[in-house]
């Protein structure tokens, strides 16, 4: 009978030591499951913030050309007016109206 007991005892060792490694197993996987996780979860948020510098950058540069894109506008329509073309016509051209005497310096510096 102590042979049966003695190979009981045997098993039931052998078994807890299995199952202590299968807990051993299962515990370091999780662990390193958690490590994995937590340096992308850090990798991650490191490029949400580069994002959102970029994000700012853009948004900046999209405020810059509407603002361009505004004044230029605003020139197109001024260009359209007879008060710009009279000023080009006199500035560039060197052209008078009509009822206007142009006076020269009689000795240029």
């Amino acid at each position: 009978m102590k042979k049966k007991v003695r190979a009981t005892s045997r098993r039931q060792r052998k078994d807890k030591w299995g199952n202590r490694m299968a807990i051993i197993g299962i515990t370091l996987v999780v662990g390193s499951l958690a490590v994995v996780v937590n340096v992308r979860g850090v990798s991650l948020k490191d490029k949400a913030v580069e994002y959102q510098v970029r994000e700012d950058s853009l948004k900046a540069q999209l405020d810059q050309e509407n603002e361009r894109a505004k004044n230029l506008e605003e020139k197109r329509k001024y260009v359209q007016t007879k008060q710009y073309i009279e000023k080009v016509a006199k500035e560039k051209l060197g052209m008078v109206k009509e009822d206007e005497v142009l006076l020269k310096p009689a000795n240029p510096r």
